[in-house]
């Protein structure tokens, strides 16, 4: 029994590394479409792409049957959170470094801790208190508020766009945790990916020529805004496979916190964070200063440190992970 225990547990492993993987070739190649494509278009082709593989996985998983739901709005709700988290991720990814992105996203444990006080009435100790209190140091160090607008390579409100997608993800968790979700697995990944196809043609219907894009000169507003335009060469395939690595994280995520505890697994998502420095080095030239590595150091620190403490507390809880921008 302990055999098989093991073998499970590490298959549970795999399987979050396998996603956390995608997850970082899925941020480096969308930085890499910024340059010529519209954010919106980009979701439209992974998530369309993405819902048929999802679907597939329904049917295997029991069929169309199980997309049925008794609360649609909760799953609305759900869903346009998670568009929010991903369209302000993307936006501040297309003109900030992947490590600093990434980074700023992994506060999203450290507001999960804070929001579950006013809205589940949880208790928190003073020393996970104080360890959220580390990791949003190292989110203001990241934003370097002594620095003059003519030193920083971009705007603060562009910095707080990953700390926005935190809040959001985290609000998503919360109302996941606070409400409950009877659904499979894959029915949630394909609710999520059909609110990612219906809000992406809302924008196409809206800006998809491209109008409210002319004459800016903010990078983040144009890569929103630019209008859409048919992939060139390899950039089909590029699409193609973003639509393919969505699926494969949503599935291998539900894999791993389905075979073992969150406790096992979830601290094994923080191996995103080099992945990121690792991709915008060898990808686009860049390392992180030193503010963002004391900044990195600070929210990894912090964010390991309160889920390792949320599972001591509560040993067996259903946790679920703290990442996953693809629901």
């Amino acid at each position: 029994m302990d055999n098989a225990r093991q073998n499970i547990a590490g298959l549970g492993i795999l399987c979050v590394l396998i996603a956390v993987f995608c997850i970082s070739i899925n941020d480096m190649l969308i930085k890499q479409l910024s340059g010529d494509y519209p954010l919106h278009q980009i979701v439209f082709a992974r998530s369309a792409i993405g819902i048929l593989f999802s679907l597939i996985i329904v049917q295997y998983e029991g069929g169309f049957g199980i997309l049925r739901t008794n609360t649609p709005w909760q799953h609305a709700l759900r869903g346009i959170l998670i568009v929010i988290a991903n369209m302000t991720f993307f936006v501040g990814l297309a003109v900030l470094p992947l490590a600093d992105v990434t980074a700023l996203f992994f506060v999203a444990p450290l507001f999960i801790t804070l929001l579950s006080i006013p809205i589940l009435g949880e208790r928190v100790g003073v020393l996970r208190l104080s360890a959220v209190a580390v990791g949003f140091a190292g989110v203001v160090i990241m934003q370097r508020p002594w620095a003059d607008s003519d030193t920083l390579e971009v705007s603060r409100v562009v910095l707080l766009l990953p700390v926005l997608a935190a809040l959001t993800y985290a609000l998503n968790q919360i109302l996941t945790r606070k409400l409950g979700v009877a659904s499979k697995a894959s029915a949630m990944a394909v609710y999520i990916q059909a609110t990612f196809v219906i809000v992406s043609l809302g924008f196409f219907a809206v800006a998809g020529d491209g109008r409210y894009a002319e004459g800016a000169t903010n990078g983040s507003v144009i890569f929103l805004l630019r209008a859409w335009v048919w992939p060139q060469g390899a950039d089909i395939w590029v699409f193609f496979g973003l639509g393919v690595n969505s699926a494969i994280i949503g599935y291998c995520l539900s894999q791993a916190y389905r075979l073992t505890d969150a406790a096992t697994v979830a601290p094994f998502e923080y191996v995103g964070l080099p992945l990121a420095v690792f991709w915008g080095w060898a990808v686009f030239g860049d390392l992180p200063v030193l503010e963002v590595w004391i900044g990195i150091l600070l929210i990894l620190g912090a964010g390991l440190f309160v889920f390792l403490r949320e599972q001591q507390k509560a040993r067996g809880g259903d946790r679920r992970p703290v990442r996953g921008r693809n629901g």
